[in-house]
């Protein structure tokens, strides 16, 4: 195995363990937080840079959504088909190779967009939030950004990763910081086709966009 792909392997498993242990909690209070927002259960979802699966799971356990899950690493869907089948999820989710910049679905072919994470790796954000709203039917609601679910949860998580690697705080407080919720908000004021703003709360910080009823 060449180096590179060992380093992609390497982190696809260690992400799946923090998934697994340390941010266990947050994904299905996550869902729940898209889901009631949202307020739908049923149609079409996809988790852009969905990764090992963890919260595509969660929201399909916790509705009747058909899920896609969206990712440039076939290193990470290999865990997220693993993690899909140990679920008993298999016929609910499917996995989709892409990047967010060029998401190979229909237009208006998605009911909810949900992301965690995966935002902060985006080089163009104005492309994605183009491309997401492309795919999103109107009526189509996104949550796209980051967070933990709760304040309790927040503290626990943010407490637990520092423990595990003091260099996590830099990264995790840049993401957090009020200039990437800029870089967001700017982005956000160029796409057209849908009505949105940054939301942050408790839960974390996400694009929350709206495609327009058509005329």
């Amino acid at each position: 195995m060449e180096r590179d792909e060992r380093s992609e392997k390497e982190k696809a498993e260690g992400m799946d363990r923090i998934a697994k242990t340390i941010f266990a909690p947050i994904y299905p209070v996550l869902a729940e937080y898209f889901l009631g927002r949202f307020g739908r259960r049923d149609g079409v979802c996809i988790d852009l840079g969905s990764g090992p699966g963890h919260l595509a799971i969660a929201v399909a356990k916790a509705s009747e959504m058909q899920v896609y899950g969206l990712d440039v690493s076939e290193v990470a869907h290999a865990l997220a088909r693993k993690n899909i089948r140990e679920a008993g999820l298999e016929g609910r989710i499917t996995l989709i190779s892409g990047d967010v910049g060029a998401i190979p679905l229909p237009d208006d072919s998605v009911d909810l967009a949900v992301s965690r994470g995966s935002i902060y790796f985006w080089d163009d954000l104005h492309a994605a939030f183009r491309e997401v709203a492309r795919i999103l039917r109107p009526g189509g609601m996104t949550f796209i950004g980051g967070g933990f679910g709760n304040a309790e949860l927040w503290d626990d998580v943010v407490q637990k990763m520092i423990a595990r690697n003091p260099d996590w705080e830099t990264r995790y407080t840049k993401n957090m910081s009020s200039e990437t919720t800029a870089r967001f908000e700017e982005a956000l004021s160029r796409t057209e086709g849908v009505e949105g703003e940054v939301v942050r709360d408790e839960s974390g910080v996400w694009v929350v966009m709206r495609k327009k009823p058509v005329p």
